[in-house]
C-alpha cells in the first residue's frame, strides 16, 4: 500500500490506474478505524479495481466545545490496518493542505442538513459536505462509501453529489454493530465501564421503536413519547428521536405510505450516541 500526503501525489498516482481502465472506490475517512470503517473498504474491494482510502481529521466539523483536540490519532496503527485488507492508496493529507491559507469556499446542503443533528451541531454538515467535495473532486472516484450509521450524513453526500453532477456513485453500507447490538463507532472508547453496559439500550429502543411502526405505521407520536420515555429512565439525556422518510428527511406523522427511518441522538454521560432504523411497513413488503 502507498501513502501519498499531497493532492499532487494523489492525482498522479490515480491518473495512471484510470489509464488502465481500472474502477476506482474511495473510502473516506477521519481515522480511528475499526470494523465498520473495514466494511466500507470490503465493500469496495467487491466491486473496484482500485480501493483508496484517506484518513483527515476534518477541523471544519467540529464545533469549538467538541472533541477535535481529543479525537484518536493512531497514523501507523491505521496504515497497519489499511495494508493488511488489500487498500491499494492511504491519502493522508495535512491540514494545510486541504485547507491553505485564505481558503474560504462552504458548501452547504440546504434542507437535509436541517434538523436532526444538524440542529445540535451547527455548521458541522457544511464542514462535511466542503471537505467531502474536496475529496470527491481530487480523487475523482466511480464509487464513494459511506455507513448507514451516519444516515444523514449519507443523504447529505449523496444530494452534494448530485447537486454539483459530480461523476460518483455515492453507496451506503448497512451498519456494523457490536453483537449486542451497538453501532460500531470511534466515540463508543468514550463510554466508562458502566455505561458500556446501558448502551445497548439505545439499540433496544431503536429497534422497537422501528419493528411496532412496521406493524402499527399510524402511531409514530405514542412511540416517539414511549422511545424518549424510556431512554430517559435508562440514563440517557435524548437530543432527539424522530421518524423521518428514508429519502428526504421530511417528517412524517405516519409510517405507512413510504419506506422511513427511526433516527436518533442522545448523550450517556459526554459520550454522544446516534443510530437509525429502518422502517419498512408490511404494506410495502
Amino acid at each position: 500500500m502507498r501513502v501519498v500526503r499531497t493532492i499532487a501525489d494523489l492525482r498522479d498516482r490515480l491518473a495512471g490506474w484510470r489509464r488502465s481502465g481500472e474502477r476506482l472506490g474511495l473510502v473516506p475517512t477521519m481515522g480511528a478505524l475499526h470494523a465498520g470503517h473495514m466494511a466500507l473498504v470490503e465493500a469496495g474491494r467487491s466491486d473496484c479495481a482500485r480501493v483508496v482510502v484517506t484518513i483527515f481529521v476534518n477541523p471544519t466539523q467540529f464545533a469549538p466545545n467538541e472533541d477535535l483536540g481529543s479525537y484518536p490519532r493512531r497514523e501507523s496503527a491505521h496504515l497497519d490496518m489499511l495494508g493488511s485488507t488489500g487498500v491499494d492508496l492511504a491519502f493522508v493529507p495535512a491540514t494545510a493542505e486541504m485547507y491553505p491559507p485564505q481558503f474560504s469556499t462552504l458548501v452547504r446542503v440546504g434542507g437535509l442538513s436541517e434538523g436532526l443533528c444538524g440542529a445540535h451541531r451547527l455548521g458541522h454538515f457544511d464542514g462535511v459536505a466542503t471537505v467531502v467535495s474536496k475529496l470527491l473532486i481530487q480523487a475523482l472516484p466511480d464509487i464513494a462509501y459511506f455507513g448507514e450509521k451516519d444516515y444523514q450524513q449519507l443523504l447529505i453526500v449523496r444530494r452534494l453529489a448530485r447537486d454539483l453532477d459530480l461523476p460518483v456513485q455515492i453507496k451506503g453500507v448497512p451498519t456494523v454493530r457490536e453483537p449486542d447490538g451497538l453501532a460500531l463507532s470511534s466515540r463508543n472508547a468514550y463510554l466508562s465501564s458502566a455505561e458500556r453496559r446501558i448502551a445497548p439500550q439505545f439499540v433496544r429502543v431503536l429497534r422497537s421503536v422501528a419493528e411496532t411502526l412496521e406493524r402499527e405505521p399510524a402511531a409514530v407520536a405514542r412511540e416517539i413519547e414511549w422511545g424518549r420515555r424510556e431512554l430517559t429512565r435508562a440514563g440517557f439525556d435524548v437530543e432527539y428521536l424522530e421518524v423521518r422518510d428514508a429519502v428526504d428527511l421530511a417528517p412524517v406523522g405516519a409510517a405507512g405510505s413510504r419506506p422511513c427511518r427511526v433516527l436518533a441522538a442522545a448523550y450517556l454521560g459526554r459520550t454522544r450516541l446516534i443510530d437509525n432504523f429502518p422502517i419498512m411497513p408490511a404494506s410495502l413488503t
